[in-house]
């Protein structure tokens, strides 16, 4: 079962991590950011705390891996995640795990019930679904890729 892939453990950088924020956990309502200037600047008048778009530049391409706590804190209220989520890999799992849950029920139709229902599937079933989600996801990114040529 180790070279299950499912079960491969992953290490996710910081800029990884906060990419990642940027692109699944903007605050619903509010418009994306066009760019760093426009996300520090969100940050900034959420948060109470002044971030540069300079420091967003940093941290989303990997150039600065050690911020301030203070600008770590501001990330973490903005996107309502644990700062647990910039540490280490294993808490950082764990939480983006339960992220990636709660962005899921309500904001996308995959209610409480389809939940239930998910865990009082036998275990193939379970990883039967998982295969199609993950094919799916993989379909889209394809289009996506397709579309943008």
């Amino acid at each position: 079962m180790a070279d299950d892939p499912s079960t491969a453990k992953t290490t996710r950088s910081l800029a990884d991590k906060i990419e990642w924020l940027i692109q699944n956990r903007w605050p619903s309502g509010s418009r994306s950011p066009r760019n760093n200037l426009e996300a520090a600047a969100a940050i900034s008048e959420a948060t109470g705390e002044d971030l540069s778009s300079t420091t967003i530049w940093k941290l989303r391409t990997g150039r600065s891996d050690n911020p301030q706590l203070k600008t770590l804190k501001a990330l973490s209220k903005f996107f309502d995640v644990p700062i647990g989520y910039f540490g280490d890999d294993d808490e950082a799992e764990a939480t983006a795990d339960q992220v990636v849950a709660s962005s899921l029920i309500g904001e996308s139709g995959f209610n409480r019930e389809a939940l239930r229902a998910l865990v009082e599937m036998s275990d193939g079933g379970r990883r039967l679904v998982a295969d199609f989600i993950i094919s799916a996801a993989r379909l889209e990114r394809g289009q996506d890729r397709g579309q943008g040529a």
